[in-house]
């Protein structure tokens, strides 16, 4: 216990975020390995790190959000435009990246059984229609479940009537953002523990043995998430910004992508992004906004594995694919991503309903499912690490190009 508390005290106060998770890391990977009962038990840090995050991340949004536009000024500008048209063009090249991969690497899968007892939606007007719904639920619920449109719809309703209320109003939902604020920074100077927590747990409890009869499915997927994160992204953003993208999207994958590959979730990586944002300099009136929209609707990654894995059982079927259909894919895949709910495995029960596209039973498709379950330790991680770093990486793209044009 005398040689563990200090370890965690360097992991908590000790040099920068970045250095202290990768301590975290290599900490929760060695535990596991020399002693898996302790690692298991280590696993109760991970869960209470998360567990804070999820509490802390909804409020955040809605106060922050509230405050922002409350408080915003008139003739000030904000970047939601173009930011709205990076996710969406983002996602969309996401979906026809996997097409490609798929096609050029096509993978055909050992169907393992059903994929449990979750009801996956039955077309694009279900997801559409859940996606409105979400706007108009009840504002309480909204934040007790984390359904981010829900509560970004309240907090933009409630700024806009707060922003012709008097100024010790404004001033109250300024101190009352700042004071949010506090909390989060106090959680995310906890991500090394719970993050040692989490490898920990995961090695220990689940290894790496069930993954490799899924080794090229797993490339296929990883590789069209790294060339989306490391080619495409880039070439966006130069396309926005007119100059070397890679120190930005290097930074965005070291502070917002490692955090979110072990928590695997959007929606609690969220106060990380927030804080990132703020470190950028970026405009807090439009990252405010544009990074918990980023974790409902900002879904590459998701994109990618509904594409892959749905592609992947065509191939298993023998079923031919023309080009047209393969670009509906995308389509629908890239739709169906942006109602992808933003926490760990919210992308596979949509794989049932690109599925249909392609004529394959229901029944089949949930065994697809099973599969991604399977290979979900790498597969979601990796989703949501380029999920919700591309969310602030777009974000800064978009700020730092109206920035220049002001100059």
């Amino acid at each position: 216990m005398n040689q563990t508390q200090p370890l965690m005290l360097r992991m908590v106060y000790g040099g920068s975020l970045v250095t202290r998770i990768l301590i975290g890391i290599v900490a929760g990977a060695l535990l596991a390995m020399l002693a898996p009962a302790a690692a298991e038990s280590a696993g109760l840090l991970g869960s209470l790190f998360v567990g804070a995050l999820k509490a802390v991340a909804p409020v955040l949004v809605f106060v922050l959000v509230m405050s922002s536009i409350a408080n915003h000024k008139k003739g000030e500008q904000t970047s939601i435009k173009p930011i709205l048209y990076l996710y969406l063009l983002g996602t969309f090249a996401a979906a026809l990246t996997a097409v490609l991969l798929s096609f050029a690497f096509p993978t055909e899968l050992v169907l393992v059984g059903h994929g449990g007892d979750a009801s996956p939606p039955e077309g694009i007007g279900e997801v559409l229609q859940t996606l409105v719904f979400n706007i108009v639920d009840n504002p309480v619920n909204a934040l007790l479940t984390g359904n981010f449109i829900g509560v970004l719809a309240w907090a933009v309703g409630l700024g806009l009537a707060f922003h012709h209320a008097g100024d010790s109003t404004k001033t109250l939902l300024g101190d009352l953002s700042m004071g949010v604020s506090a909390i989060v920074k106090f959680v995310i100077r906890l991500a090394p523990v719970g993050i040692f927590g989490l490898v920990a747990n995961t090695i220990a409890s689940t290894g790496f043995d069930a993954l490799w009869g899924y080794a090229q499915l797993l490339a296929v997927l990883l590789g069209a998430m790294l060339i989306i994160a490391l080619v495409v992204n880039p070439v966006l953003v130069y396309l926005k910004i007119g100059r070397n993208p890679y120190p930005l999207v290097l930074q965005c994958l070291r502070e917002s992508g490692v955090t979110a590959f072990f928590t695997r979730s959007s929606a609690a990586n969220i106060p990380v992004n927030m804080e990132l944002c703020k470190k950028l300099r970026l405009h807090e009136d439009t990252y405010s906004v544009s990074i918990p929209l980023g974790a409902t609707i900002n879904m590459g990654g998701a994109a990618i594995t509904i594409t892959v894995l749905t592609l992947a059982a065509v191939h298993t079927l023998g079923i031919e694919v023309d080009l047209m259909t393969a670009l509906l894919l995308s389509v629908v895949a890239s739709v169906s991503a942006c109602g992808a709910s933003g926490v760990a495995g919210g992308s596979l029960l949509l794989i049932p309903l690109a599925c249909s596209l392609f004529g394959i039973p229901n029944e089949v498709a949930m065994q697809v499912v099973a599969v991604g379950f399977i290979i979900g330790v790498l597969q979601d991680s990796a989703e949501t690490g380029l999920n919700s770093s591309t969310d602030v990486l777009f974000t800064a793209a978009a700020c730092m190009a109206d920035e220049q044009k002001a100059k």
